[in-house]
């Protein structure tokens, strides 16, 4: 018996990284899922891999930031599986490395509208289909960035922070209603949005650098953070609300410090 037998979930950001590992794990438990991205060959790739382990899934290409998108694609979900019980708000962009004083307006909305608008439309628009049921799962993509500074740009850490204070806040307005909401903060993960950064790595030979500041010394694996995203979809978490969970190897949990030589 899987964790998400008998659920329709749907998953964003889910062509590549945390979005496809954690789609095809809630399809292993049970779930049927929806998955979307604008990748198409992405998707088709993560839809092989569902359907190829005998998953049921629907796919959509749509941007996550835009209202019109969502809508449909909560009513395709609707229309393919006559119900919805788990939203992952997964996808996001990672803004260039611009400093802080020549960043544009432009390049701020551009990430705010993925990474934060995005989260707050898939709550807008699939927590009234929940609270007719009196229950559900929505779970946030953050990030350690929106925890502490010097993990990723200005406006990406920004906007990761709304997402922790969006889960808070929605977590709250939907007090009594029975739809939870959650996010998930995960460390340095190998994933489409970071890869370029590890392969460069490891054409310098520095792979072995990776993840060096956090306790595990070592980056993490989208199908780790698939797993924390599984347990808040799922009813073993039913007690677990407007929290933010990181998933970072530790990062978080001390200030910066030298590693003593061994």
């Amino acid at each position: 018996m899987g964790r998400l037998d008998g659920k329709v979930a749907i998953v964003t950001g889910a062509a590549s990284g945390i979005g496809r590992a954690s789609a095809i794990l809630f399809a292993r438990e049970g779930a049927r899922v929806a998955i979307v991205d604008q990748n198409s060959t992405g998707l088709h790739e993560t839809v092989t891999a569902i359907s190829g382990d005998g998953g049921e899934v629907q796919s959509f290409g749509a941007d996550a930031g835009k209202e019109d998108e969502v809508k449909a694609v909560i009513a395709g979900t609707l229309t393919a599986f006559g119900t919805l019980d788990i939203v992952y708000a997964n996808a996001g962009i990672l803004g260039g490395p611009t400093p802080l004083l020549e960043q544009t307006v432009d390049e701020w909305w551009r990430i705010l509208q993925t990474n934060l608008l995005g989260p707050f439309l898939a709550i807008k628009h699939a927590a009234p289909h929940m609270i007719k049921k009196g229950r559900g799962s929505i779970v946030l993509t953050a990030s350690t960035a929106g925890l502490r500074a010097a993990a990723g740009s200005a406006p990406y850490s920004a906007s990761k922070a709304g997402v922790v204070s969006l889960a808070q806040t929605a977590a709250n307005s939907l007090s009594g209603t029975g739809v939870r909401v959650n996010a998930i903060c995960p460390g340095l993960i190998e994933s489409g949005m970071t890869r370029p950064m590890f392969e460069r790595a490891r054409e310098r030979g520095t792979a072995a650098k990776i993840g060096q500041l956090n306790p595990l010394l070592r980056a993490g694996a989208p199908e780790e953070i698939a797993a924390v995203a599984l347990f808040l979809a799922s009813e073993e978490s039913s007690y677990v609300n407007g929290q933010a969970f990181a998933a970072d190897g530790g990062l978080t949990s001390t200030l910066p410090f030298t590693r003593p030589i061994r």
